[in-house]
């Protein structure tokens, strides 16, 4: 490495499993994670959280933080604001080098602000800087937020704008081409799951472009649609692990989604091996990972309900406006009030929803805002009705909300991979798991830095003396 201007590239593929890559590397199916496991060093990660408190939100804060859940406090999606401790890119930018944020989870920044952060796409509180990534965050937001959606909450001039901003910011033909067959492919031939990989790849050219430009000591790159393939899939590609099987056309269908996922990154990952160059390491981080999730087969699956627009179920249930809505991951959505008493309100009328017998929103209120979700147990039919208790209220569920194909079939682990790839491409692979707290000290090492004494993990690097 060159110890005048050391820099880093850290790969954020979300929840891949370390399994999985073995086993696809070993089937000879992923040539790019083959070569970058080759010249790295080679960890398992582990979370020091178990299930419940096992989630991107909380370990990605790990990684950027070196802080566990017992110290950064943050279970919920979108609360990354809140944690005061400085990320490594704070302590970069800190420094006097630029910086490159793409796209990282339970993202905040210190101001004065030295390069480019663009949020994940469940962040509501902050805002990307600077104000130039404002139109691609607001347009992947939508995109991300409602993907499971028939219609996405887009204007034509939202599209004309995203349009101009992809032709500025290093739009490549080969990823124009991609999006014209994928939504060709999706007219006449269906699978719109695939789209999920073309706003990654609209993500690399922007992500290319800022980095040419700025040239940032640090920077990071976050994709999650391998995980959604994880979640939803999982029971395609091996169903002999779950209880309810599919059905021979859902696996014709879906059964290759999961390889197809990591196949896309392992062609990014060959795009970032070229991009680095020689003298810039390349990291490779995936917070947590995936298993099968077969806890919920014997009660017949779990199963995922969304509001197919969020104003109708709200006026349905009584709650009245001004109010602003957010989505966030799979069945949930914020809703935030200009007062903690409407919030209050709000919470007590949405527990009074009713399907199936069962309470139908699972909730959780903080000061003026509303966390919730539609959460079953059991199948509703096209005849099933919500009724609203105390009320003479009531209307046919699917009319107001619709249900995310298939079953739920992933679920997280707490191993994660962790691949460093120095200048010198050094290889060895280390049986011992290391905690997860460890990626955040290791990084500032890698650039020079110390890290800071909140940060409890130490460094993964003095372990190259005994390879060496």
């Amino acid at each position: 490495m060159n110890a005048r201007s050391p820099k880093v590239i850290q790969l954020e593929f979300n929840e891949l499993s370390p399994a999985l890559v073995d086993n696809f590397i070993a089937a000879g199916k992923l040539p790019g994670f083959k070569a970058l496991r080759d010249q790295s060093l080679v960890f398992v990660s582990e979370a020091a959280e178990r299930a419940p408190d096992l989630d991107p939100w909380i370990q990605w804060l790990t990684v950027h933080t070196g802080l566990d859940l017992c110290d950064h406090g943050v279970t919920e999606l979108d609360q990354g604001h809140l944690v005061q401790r400085d990320r490594v890119w704070d302590l970069v930018s800190a420094a006097g080098k630029p910086v490159w944020v793409c796209g990282s989870m339970s993202t905040a920044y210190r101001k004065p602000f030295n390069g480019y952060l663009l949020p994940d796409p469940w962040t509501t509180k902050v805002m990307p800087y600077p104000d130039e990534l404002v139109t691609f965050f607001n347009f992947i937001q939508r995109n991300v937020q409602e993907y499971t959606n028939d219609r996405i909450p887009l204007s034509a001039s939202d599209y004309l704008a995203f349009v101009r901003f992809l032709a500025g910011h290093g739009l490549s033909l080969s990823t124009a081409r991609a999006t014209v067959e994928q939504l060709l492919g999706e007219k006449f031939k269906g699978q719109r799951w695939k789209r999920a990989v073309i706003l990654d790849k609209l993500q690399f050219d922007v992500f290319s472009h800022v980095y040419r430009k700025i040239k940032p000591a640090f920077s990071t790159f976050f994709l999650n649609s391998t995980a959604h393939y994880q979640h939803l899939y999982w029971r395609n590609m091996d169903p002999e692990q779950f209880e309810i099987k599919p059905s021979q056309q859902e696996n014709i269908e879906y059964g290759e989604a999961i390889l197809y996922g990591y196949q896309e990154m392992d062609r990014l990952i060959e795009r970032f091996m070229e991009l680095a160059g020689p003298d810039t390491t390349l990291v490779l981080a995936t917070a947590l990972s995936q298993k099968p999730c077969t806890a919920y087969d014997a009660d017949g699956g779990k199963k995922i309900f969304r509001p197919r627009e969020f104003e109708p179920v709200l006026d349905f249930i009584g709650i009245r406006r001004p109010y602003t809505v957010c989505p966030v991951m799979s069945n949930q959505f914020h809703i935030f009030f200009e007062s903690e008493e409407e919030a209050i309100t709000a919470h007590r009328q949405l527990d009074a929803l009713r399907v199936l017998d069962q309470r139908a929103m699972l909730t959780i209120r903080e000061g003026k805002s509303v966390l919730t979700g539609a959460q079953l147990s059991g199948q509703p039919t096209e005849h099933t009705v919500m009724t609203l208790e105390g009320t003479d209220k009531s209307a046919l569920f699917f009319r107001y909300f619709y249900q995310i194909e298939g079953l739920k079939s992933g679920m997280h682990h707490q191993d994660g991979i962790f691949w460093i790839r120095t200048p010198d491409m050094q290889h060895a692979a280390f049986e011992e798991k290391v905690p997860l707290r460890t990626v955040a000290p290791t990084i500032l090492e890698l650039l020079g830095m110390r890290a800071p004494a909140y940060m409890r993990g130490r460094t993964v690097l003095p372990r190259l003396a005994k390879v060496a």
